[in-house]
């Protein structure tokens, strides 16, 4: 399905209610499933977290997750201490290309049964569940966080616990810091002291309702169309002002691209701000790389610059996302150059019209590039793949005046 997006409208004024975030509903669940006495509220309508809990709830010998990476890097961790119960664990083709080499090794180190059905270090793997008792692992700090939120999330389980010890600088902090702060909302004792981890373990844990906080990537885009917009006032349901979530970093990097945020009765109202006038914008993003295209596609929408570090993890995404924003945003006439890690975006004069935006099966790559409509009529195509994280999100676009029309 390819899209075109345009709107005459350039004052936003609207309440959006965006699904709760993928990254707690997706540790969540799997708390739930190693605790049933939880209950969970504002879960994610998203395609990852619906594969994760379908995932959970079924007793099939081969699992397929599709795109969804977070559920791959979970299930690994999960059906490896589930004794007696044997499965292979594949996705989709891109999923067979995303490494897990790091994770599995580490739980290899624990004890776990784990072996490759074809390529060593990636999907699919055949995982056979049972008792670990042996409590300390050490792993590469510079690794995607979801590989050590995996082991955080099983270690309550384990008999005698887990310490995990990462060596290097630590990416991500903010979603380890999220896993922590679950596991700390469900009574469950946890250390994080210089690269050391430790989880002590818990049986059970109290009757006990958890409400997902609503996504802060998604929000993202809704930072970037008030930042495009001539005048804006966007609210958004349900968010906190001290978010565990990492993307909450938002709220301070886009006062630099103009745009405030307030906060009352969980609601984050975005206004942008009279009179300011963004200049280039140097950010490093390496606790927060998923907002990376979001903000390089405001930059060109404002016609100004950014340098952004921090972006190692990007090439082993849902697509190689440091190459694709390269080729896309050619395309629409910017000049941008990059590296294993960064980003660099020179301001362009001129913004092309109707280009065609890949999107690589990457749910980000459709959102990210949908406020320049804002600016210029865009086109993008494979749009359905937004359900990947955010299956709403076409329809709160029309809440907010912009024509979609399917081609």
């Amino acid at each position: 399905m390819n899209l075109l997006l345009e709107t005459d409208h350039s004052n936003l004024n609207a309440t959006i209610a965006v699904t709760g975030s993928k990254s707690e509903t997706n540790r969540l669940l799997l708390l739930q499933a190693l605790f049933p006495s939880i209950t969970l509220e504002n879960t994610s309508n998203s395609d990852d977290s619906e594969v994760m809990q379908k995932a959970l709830n079924g007793n099939e010998p081969i699992v397929d997750i599709h795109h969804a990476g977070t559920a791959m890097r979970f299930l690994i961790a999960y059906f490896s201490v589930q004794e007696g119960r044997q499965v292979i664990l594949t996705g989709s083709s891109r999923m067979k290309e995303r490494p897990v080499l790091v994770l599995v090794d580490a739980l290899q180190q624990l004890g776990a049964e784990i072996t490759y059905e074809n390529e060593m270090g990636y999907p699919p793997i055949k995982i056979i569940g049972k008792k670990i008792t042996t409590s300390k692992v050490k792993m590469n700090a510079n690794v995607s966080s979801q590989y050590i939120s995996a082991l955080l999330l099983i270690a309550p389980t384990l008999d005698n616990g887990l310490e995990l010890t990462l060596e290097g600088e630590i990416t991500s902090v903010p979603y380890i810091k999220m896993t922590l702060g679950l596991l700390t909302d469900l009574g469950i004792e946890t250390k994080f002291e210089g690269n050391v981890i430790t989880v002590f373990p818990k049986k059970d844990v109290a009757p006990k309702v958890m409400t997902v906080e609503s996504d802060w990537s998604s929000a993202s885009y809704f930072y970037s169309l008030v930042a495009l917009a001539d005048t804006a006032s966007v609210s958004l349901t349900s968010y906190k002002e001290h978010s565990l979530q990492g993307d909450s970093a938002l709220a301070t990097l886009y006062r630099k691209l103009g745009v405030h945020s307030s906060f009352e009765n969980n609601k984050l109202t975005l206004t942008k701000i009279a009179g300011f006038d963004p200049d280039f914008v140097d950010f490093e993003l390496n606790n927060t790389p998923d907002i990376a295209q979001t903000i390089v596609v405001t930059c060109l929408g404002l016609g100004i610059g950014c340098h952004l570090t921090g972006l190692h993890t990007l090439k082993i995404k849902e697509t190689d996302r440091l190459e694709a924003l390269r080729v896309e945003l050619t395309k629409l006439g910017a000049t941008i150059t990059v590296t294993n890690d960064s980003l660099t975006l020179d301001p362009a004069r001129v913004i092309n019209h109707n280009v065609k935006i890949a999107t690589y099966n990457d749910h980000r790559m459709a959102m990210a590039f949908a406020p320049l409509a804002l600016k210029v009529p865009i086109i993008v195509e494979n749009a359905e793949v937004v359900s990947k994280s955010y299956p709403d999100f076409w329809e709160d676009m029309k809440k907010l005046n912009f024509k979609v029309s399917e081609l």
